[in-house]
């Protein structure tokens, strides 16, 4: 079994926009070697969900994990992106198709920004405290 994910953004009309996700799904990549990753997009920018899919499927992947790197779910994860993977497993019988949660649900990422604004706002008062 050759095992997919994709890392599935809304995508922007300026590309410098994809560029944290590029650097999300090379980090993925890296520590994970042994999975096919794409980054996908449901609008402006390419490859969408169902061409990334159809890659992988082609590559030989018969697992595949959808990853919403989004911070919430809101209609895009609660509505469209299901519909898109139940279209993919019609389109590819035999490809387990699995939905994971938005990525910022996970209390992990909520606890690693709370710690980043805080930081933040630490270092920010230490410098206008004038304190090291």
């Amino acid at each position: 079994m050759m095992q997919g994910v994709l890392l599935f953004a809304h995508g922007a009309r300026d590309p410098r926009w994809a560029e944290p996700f590029e650097a999300i799904a090379g980090l993925v990549r890296t520590s994970c070697p042994h999975l096919q990753v794409r980054l996908c997009f449901l609008e402006f920018m390419t490859p969408d969900l169902p061409t990334a899919a159809a890659d992988m499927v082609g590559q030989g992947c018969t697992h595949l994990d959808i990853v919403p790197l989004f911070l919430g779910a809101g209609g895009h994860v609660r509505r469209d992106l299901p519909s898109l993977a139940e279209r993919m497993r019609h389109a590819h019988v035999g490809v387990s198709v699995n939905l994971r949660a938005a990525v910022g649900e996970h209390p992990s990422v909520m606890a690693a920004i709370a710690r980043l604004v805080a930081d933040d706002l630490a270092d920010t008062a230490s410098l206008a405290s004038g304190q090291p």
